[in-house]
């Protein structure tokens, strides 16, 4: 019975207790005999800190973990090097004590570890007399691996005053690495925000940043033919505990897990961590998302005045989402390094990104972590309330979709938090709808362009195509007629669904939905 290593991150221990591992290895050895300075961007629980201990056993030589992979057969001589492995995934307190703690206490375990004495307190100066003495006891050159350099950071990211000290002192640790570069043999660095945009390594002007390179797209992740090569025993499973084909187990965890990009051109990827767990416990769940807290992200969206609904199918160059964290101006750096969007589409002649939600999973997820915000504080009676709107658009009956609606907005007291703001926002109430339609998974879309305009919601079940525009204290007759003027229904025309006009009107005064009206025109 296969074993799925869930919270293992360490190479060694995958190997040498036998559990699945998914050759990645051809990229650890060309990496490790091409570049000298590298640095890897991904979002949490991606296998970042897996990948930093495959280095580490690469450089020191450990053959026998390699066995029947790809490296065995790329490396000839497996050169045995000293390797300093720093983890800063600990040092999330917000101090610099706590930071210099974390590192020294690492620099003395090391120093342990090769039988080399230091007694300074400079972390500085003992990073640099550590690799220098390596280098002059084995005649070695030195591989520094830094795994989650950046973690210090992400804890007092938006508290300016500790953020500064915080460089500060990592910049004071990373400065010695220009000067040691003939001790050194390998650095590799992983983070989840970019190197530049921090400025802690200014001066390794060398340093190689593979984040969005095409080459190293599927460096961490596991592609769709990976997941079929690997992952026959798991897929078998999961068909019979669900009672349902291998096909359909297929086509569910690519709409669960799948559809991550890294590059412009890239082969998507399945999120490792909520694919391991899925196989293993037999049952596809949103297991990433339940390991993060992205309550920090609802509070970004409130400071920069986000429009939640423009998130998914959003457009910006590259410097705009891969763009510095401490200076943001948008919320989309935040969430493309968070793993909560990804690039789904490049345009080469403006080179500009689309970027979206990657699968059902974030989405979902991200919707119900929305909801006590833009919703309900009462997240019982919301859920609920999603579902029941849900169920009667998947049904096809739009009236039983509107008046659970009409019900839920009506119940939510007059100073919620929710409405209190925006209680004549357009905008606000589309936002609202956008995310109680969201439980629909992959069906959900909004302010979708057409050649005249953009209509407000678009909802696809599998029988039927839903185009919405809402009004404030308005007509559903003249948000109908909108729906006709701006031809917002006729791309779906030749679907082969339904097509349902909705017009609908939200009363400020009475605070619900108070009118709708349909027009549909049946499948060909």
């Amino acid at each position: 019975m296969t074993k799925y290593p869930i919270g293992i991150q360490t190479f060694s221990n995958i190997r040498e207790e036998q559990y699945m591992y998914v050759d990645k290895t051809q990229y650890v050895y060309e990496l490790a005999n091409t570049k000298k300075y590298v640095f890897l961007s991904r979002p949490r629980r991606f296998g970042k800190s897996l990948l930093t201990s495959t280095f580490h056993a690469y450089f020191s030589g450990r053959k026998e973990l390699f066995h029947g992979l790809a490296a065995e057969h790329m490396e000839k001589e497996w050169k045995k090097y000293p390797v300093l492995h720093f983890s800063l995934s600990t040092a999330k307190r917000g101090t610099v004590e706590d930071l210099d703690s974390v590192i020294a206490m690492q620099l003395k375990w090391a120093e342990q570890q090769y039988g080399i004495g230091n007694d300074s307190r400079d972390v500085t100066a003992r990073l640099s007399s550590l690799v220098m003495r390596l280098y002059e006891k084995l005649h070695q050159p030195v591989v520094i691996l830094i795994d989650e350099y950046d973690a210090p950071l992400l804890t007092v990211l938006h508290d300016k005053e500790r953020l500064g000290a915080i460089r500060t002192e990592l910049q004071s640790f990373y400065s010695p690495l220009k000067d040691l570069d003939p001790y050194l043999r390998f650095v590799f660095i992983t983070g989840i925000s970019k190197f530049s945009q921090l400025s802690i390594f200014s001066q390794l002007n060398n340093l190689y940043n593979i984040s969005m390179l095409p080459k190293y797209a599927a460096l961490c992740g596991i592609t769709q033919q990976e997941l079929e090569d690997n992952f026959h025993e798991g897929i078998s499973r999961l068909a019979q505990n669900l009672n349902i084909s291998k096909d359909d187990v297929l086509k569910k965890l690519k709409r669960q897990y799948d559809g991550y990009h890294f590059a412009a051109q890239s082969p998507g990827v399945y999120n490792p961590f909520s694919l391991l767990y899925a196989m293993d416990t037999e049952q596809i769940g949103n297991y990433w998302f339940a390991t993060g807290t992205p309550t920090f992200l609802v509070n970004m969206i409130r400071k920069f005045h986000t429009d939640i609904t423009t998130i998914d199918g959003s457009k910006a160059e590259a410097e705009n989402f891969d763009a510095p964290t401490e200076d943001m101006h948008s919320i989309l750096p935040l969430f493309y390094q968070s793993g909560y969007i990804t690039i789904k589409d490049y345009d080469p002649r403006s080179q500009r990104y689309t970027l979206g939600f990657p699968n059902e999973e974030v989405k979902v997820g991200m919707m119900r972590c929305l909801l006590p915000y833009f919703v309900s504080s009462d997240s019982v009676q919301a859920g609920n309330a999603c579902w029941d709107i849900s169920e009667g658009l998947l049904d096809g009956d739009v009236d039983k979709a509107l008046t659970a609606a009409r019900a839920f907005f009506a119940s939510i007291p007059y100073q919620s938090d929710t409405l209190k703001d925006a209680p004549t926002s357009e905008g606000h109430f589309t936002a609202m709808l956008y995310v109680m339609f969201s439980f629909l998974n992959r069906y959900v879309y909004t302010q979708v362009r057409t050649a005249k305009g953009r209509m407000d919601i678009l909802l696809k079940t599998d029988t039927a195509i839903y185009v919405m525009e809402l009004k404030i204290d308005g007509s559903v007759d003249e948000a109908l007629r909108q729906i006709d003027d701006k031809g917002y229904a006729i791309p779906y025309e030749t679907d082969g669904r339904k097509v349902v006009k909705v017009g609908i009107n939200f009363s400020t005064k009475e605070r619900t939905i108070t009118e709708w009206k349909t027009e549909s025109k049946n499948k060909q």
